[in-house]
């Protein structure tokens, strides 16, 4: 039989294992089991790094879709750091050849695509009859063919024309 020692000294091991199991959390980023830090009551990432980029790169996602200033600081910084290192991509398309032409490979299917795309400028397609003035409907067809973003296709369908 032990003696009354040893079992205190035993249920103070478990009462502290258990104490830690009932705090122990999930970590948002890599799903594994951490103990929180008693100053952080609302942690919900581990201390890995990745954990930690993770959580870092989810906030500024966040702050940058909410503030606009923090948004612009961000540009405005990516944008000096550009200009102070204007020669950082040149250097790095020739330490990584690999890239570079896997890159280069994707830019041709890129421009393939693109040569493919059936764009109608205004000018470029004279109209045999004049368009009259009426009520006309639009109906949205769709961007999916059309290189610029600020370019709707539309069916125009004549609902009534106005005599002249």
């Amino acid at each position: 039989m032990l003696d009354g020692r040893y079992d205190k000294v035993r249920m103070a091991a478990l009462s502290r294992n258990w104490r830690s199991l009932m705090e122990s959390r999930w970590c948002t980023a890599c799903g594994q089991v951490f103990l929180p830090c008693p100053q952080v009551p609302r942690q919900t990432y581990c201390a890995q790094p990745d954990c930690q980029r993770e959580r870092r790169r989810l906030w500024q996602q966040a702050k940058r879709q909410s503030d606009p200033d923090y948004l612009d600081n961000q540009a405005q910084a990516q944008r000096a750091w550009s200009k102070r290192n204007s020669n950082y991509w040149r250097g790095y398309r020739e330490t990584h050849p690999d890239y570079a032409a896997q890159n280069r490979s994707r830019q041709r299917v890129r421009n393939d695509k693109r040569k493919t795309l059936k764009i109608a400028k205004m000018d470029s397609i004279p109209l045999a009859i004049p368009l009259l003035s009426g009520i006309y409907q639009l109906k949205a067809l769709g961007h999916r063919d059309v290189a610029k973003m600020d370019v709707w296709t539309v069916q125009l369908t004549v609902l009534s024309a106005m005599q002249t």
